[in-house]
């Protein structure tokens, strides 16, 4: 695509350039750039040896998004991002972006087993294979720099991702033998922000002639909705203006928990609990399960029967939010591919189901049904299919018996084998 970019400070380092940073904060930003004296770009870090960077800079790092749904089409050419950086081809290139002062803010998104800590990684790793530790190696060179803090914007899906993230910061700093200096620096000069982050992104629109007059290999579409709740004590509205943008963004100094459990239980975990059992049934997009009316009684009974009596909001808005959820499901302009969800669904269902399957067991004295069958077939899905995930997983999972699986703490964080008679009953 032929596109005048303009060009702008950067002050955001973000790790990843998939979808949905590229549909959310990237588009966030081009939007505080519109309506603010804000005035920066984007630095995009690929956190894993294989990505998307070189197909993002073979144009020149700009990009379409579309927002489509029943409001209609909104199109935007994003140009945030200033240019890509490849720590696996040039590590000491990722080191330098500690060099400038104008750097502000660091944005992640890593997938839920992404902010973890791994005692194999080395100092000396060129670059090491965690995020947190490659992370760490870029604090290290600013903090000798004597060069000021970060903001960090973690996009993460797991609970307290700032916490989390800070908490792997400094255990890499006490492997390591780092000085004293630099653990108070990360506490004192740096601010890490909890965040939740709520919108439906799809990617490339594989199979559609969007009539854009221009190639575009690195469209990206996404519905209207969007809600980033961040929890901090910063002042951070007085250096990221998101009012004047009018987003739905909420900083907050104590409420995150109480959107985050809402969005996890019931929009990720309606998804979670559908996938591996609509693509052993032959299902290909979230829509098409929404359109079948046996799959969309399985989704209602998940969320309106299993997950919603096991939270404590206000039962009416709980089902309200419920039922903007299953609204956005059958978004007609958005073809979300089961495949894509299916990416690491054993730590999904982990984080996003097994809680309300124990908590209904908790409130109630049995199980129930319908989470479980979900279950079930979560585990049918990795014996039998093509599920996406480490290979040591896959492996596991298709060598040993249900009983074992669900013993795993590696794979659910505890043992759940007391669910064996009742997971089995669903096969």
């Amino acid at each position: 695509m032929d596109f005048k970019k303009t060009l702008r400070p950067e002050r955001v380092i973000q790790f990843g350039e998939g979808g949905f940073l590229r549909g959310f904060v990237d588009w966030m930003l081009h939007k505080i750039n519109k309506t603010s004296n804000f005035n920066g770009s984007v630095v995009v870090v690929q956190p894993i040896e294989a990505g998307l960077c070189d197909m993002l800079s073979a144009q020149n790092c700009v990009y379409t998004h579309l927002i489509r749904g029943v409001e209609g089409v909104e199109t935007d050419v994003i140009d945030v991002i200033s240019r890509c950086v490849k720590p696996y081809d040039d590590f000491e290139a990722y080191l330098a972006l500690a060099e400038n002062p104008d750097f502000r803010f660091i944005v992640s998104n890593t997938t839920e087993s992404g902010i973890v800590f791994s005692d194999e990684d080395k100092i000396t790793d060129a670059p090491p294979k965690s995020f947190p530790a490659k992370l760490t190696l870029l604090l290290k060179r600013r903090y000798e720099l004597g060069l000021g803090g970060f903001i960090f914007l973690p996009c993460e899906l797991i609970d307290r991702n700032g916490d989390n993230l800070k908490a792997c910061v400094l255990k890499y700093a006490d492997l390591w033998g780092l000085d004293d200096g630099f653990k108070s620096w990360i506490e004192n000069e740096n601010v890490f922000t909890n965040t939740l982050v709520d919108r439906i992104n799809t990617g490339y629109p594989r199979g559609e002639d969007l009539a854009l007059g221009y190639e575009d290999n690195m469209v990206n579409t996404s519905e209207f909705f969007h809600l980033w709740v961040i929890e901090t004590e910063h002042d951070l509205e007085s250096e990221l203006p998101f009012s004047s943008a009018g987003l739905n963004v909420i900083v907050t100094r104590d409420k995150l928990e109480m959107y985050r459990t809402r969005k996890v239980r019931i929009l990720n975990g309606a998804h979670t609990s559908l996938v591996p059992y609509a693509l052993l049934s032959g299902f290909d997009t979230v829509k098409s399960c929404i359109d079948d009316e046996g799959m969309r009684e399985h989704i209602r009974r998940c969320v309106f029967d299993e997950i919603i009596p096991t939270l404590d909001l206000p039962k009416d808005e709980l089902e309200s939010y419920a039922k903007s959820v299953l609204e956005r499901f059958g978004n007609p302009y958005i073809k979300h591919y089961l495949t894509s969800i299916a990416l690491n669904s054993v730590s999904k269902f982990k984080v996003r189901v097994l809680p309300s399957i124990l908590e209904y067991i908790n409130r109630y004295g049995n199980t129930p049904p319908t989470l479980v069958f979900s279950l079930a077939k979560l585990i049918e899905f990795y014996k039998t299919g093509e599920p996406s995930d480490a290979p040591e997983v896959i492996d596991y999972i298709r060598s040993h018996s249900i009983r074992d699986i669900l013993a795993n703490e590696a794979l659910f964080g505890q043992d759940i084998s007391f669910l064996t008679e009742e997971v089995e009953r669903c096969r």
